[in-house]
């Protein structure tokens, strides 16, 4: 079972609608106790970096976090989503995040257009297990004013836009994605699948 986190922030139902045209069964989770019965975690997310973790915070998702990383559990960040797994965000002001991964989320560099809004093609650097099965260089699509910089050694795809952009990493059950698998089409969903196979 997949659950997808509400916090009142993000297409939650797409994200759904996306899992569903898999064959897979997700539901979205208004309460930290509906994660219970999910064995994979869904983190998606649109909008403030702030406003996004106080309310997490609010409704108690970050303690569920922590809990369902700590026991082993399969997590997605997506988009906002996986900003919020790291220790802080300028966007904005400077506010703290989850902290799962060391790292930092900037405004994209000068010179290009913010936001990124559109489709792009990876540079992927850990083939297995979420691009297992897809071309050389995926397309995909992205929406974001801001990016991730960190030094771990967890990226497992950049985009280049302007310079080459950190779009994703994994690192043991945590995987995250800056672009947006749920409209990314055949891809995305390929994305999607390789995540909902991954044995836990």
């Amino acid at each position: 079972m997949i659950g997808i986190i509400d916090y009142k922030m993000g297409n939650l139902r797409s994200v759904q609608k996306a899992f569903e045209y898999i064959g897979q069964e997700a539901v979205i989770a208004a309460t930290p106790k509906e994660l219970d019965g999910c064995d994979k975690i869904v983190l998606p997310g649109v909008g403030a970096f702030g406003d996004a973790m106080n309310t997490l915070k609010a409704l108690g998702f970050d303690e569920a976090i922590y809990k369902s990383v700590e026991k082993g559990k399969l997590f997605l960040g997506i988009c906002l989503g996986m900003q919020m797994i790291f220790d802080k965000s300028y966007e904005n002001g400077e506010f703290d995040g989850l902290g799962l991964i060391s790292g930092e989320i900037v405004r994209l560099p000068e010179g290009v257009k913010i936001p990124q809004i559109g489709w792009n093609n990876l540079k992927v650097y850990m083939r297995e297990p979420l691009y297992k099965g897809l071309s050389e260089s995926p397309y995909v699509y992205f929406v974001h004013s801001y990016r991730l910089k960190t030094n771990a050694p967890v990226v497992s795809a950049s985009v280049y836009y302007g310079e080459e952009i950190q779009a994703a990493v994994q690192k043991d059950n945590i995987f995250a994605v800056q672009f947006h698998p749920e409209k990314s089409g055949d891809t995305g969903l390929g994305i999607l699948k390789n995540f909902s196979d991954i044995k836990v």
